[in-house]
């Protein structure tokens, strides 16, 4: 089953059909396929800066992070709630950044997943990984491209959170799955390099704001892991997750060879 998309033209919405020569919607707007094999669905409102979305560091960091495997144990855990995916559900990502966490857990059903960034390279990463997915460069905090009530499962592990969309978008019983980072994560290492290790907790919030729109917390998991992190990986570390370090800070990072960190994520399922 081929992922469904929908105009992204302002006050169009319409579904486009796919062709040889792109997607075009029965208004008359057309879509090219870019050569790299993603769907550019940006409108000029989405384009705050020349390169919208994470900046390249961050997302090469957080490729080079997620490679090294420190992710496997939280992907594990949220198999228990995809079950690997199922070829007749339509699944859609949301902030899918370079595109690991689609294949590790939908593997079996590639022609119903899609995945959105607002970021060029993470896009053209993704699909040099799973070429078989629906990968589109668009705006997820603004319209999500898809037909009301047309998808089964969303999800945003550390991505965009755009309720009213997702509510829209989401078929009546559908699942929506969110990741956050956990209050304990890296813990160590922003007391170490920020001197500060403030502690706050996202999952009381996020599930108060889903309710607010009819999506009930139907299972909560809180995920932590304690590893070894050598300097290049401390670094991406930061990168990815703190968009760089500033300079006052730059000399702390550099200084430490090793050390050991907490892992920690806030997953919850909710269901409509």
């Amino acid at each position: 089953m081929m992922f469904e998309l929908r105009c992204t033209v302002r006050d169009c919405q319409h579904i486009l059909q796919r062709n040889e020569s792109g997607a075009t919607c029965e208004a008359g707007h057309h879509f090219d396929r870019a050569k790299q094999g993603y769907w550019n669905l940006l409108q000029p409102q989405d384009r705050k800066s020349k390169h919208p979305g994470d900046c390249d560091e961050a997302v090469l960091a957080r490729h080079r992070w997620l490679r090294r495997g420190y992710a496997d144990g939280l992907i594990e855990t949220l198999r228990h709630w995809t079950n690997d995916g199922e070829p007749d559900q339509r699944t859609l990502d949301l902030g899918c950044g370079e595109g690991s966490f689609g294949p590790a857990l939908f593997s079996n059903s590639p022609q119903s997943y899609c995945g959105i960034d607002l970021s060029k390279r993470a896009i053209r990463l993704a699909v040099q990984n799973w070429r078989e997915a629906t990968w589109v460069l668009a705006n997820a905090d603004r319209v999500l491209p898809v037909a009301d009530a047309s998808v089964d499962r969303i999800v945003s592990l550390f991505g965009r959170r755009p309720v009213t969309e997702i509510r829209r978008a989401l078929k009546p019983g559908g699942d929506l799955i969110v990741a956050v980072p956990g209050e304990e994560d890296l813990i160590e290492l922003r007391e170490r390099v920020q001197q500060s290790g403030h502690r706050r907790s996202r999952a009381e919030a996020i599930v108060d704001e889903m309710y607010d729109v009819g999506l009930e917390c139907v299972e909560q998991i809180n995920w932590a892991v304690a590893v070894n992190l050598q300097t290049d990986a401390i670094a991406d570390a930061m990168a990815m997750t703190y968009r760089g370090v500033r300079h006052s800070q730059q000399s702390r990072l550099e200084s430490i060879d090793a050390m050991k960190v907490t892992l920690a994520a806030d997953l919850m399922l909710f269901r409509g």
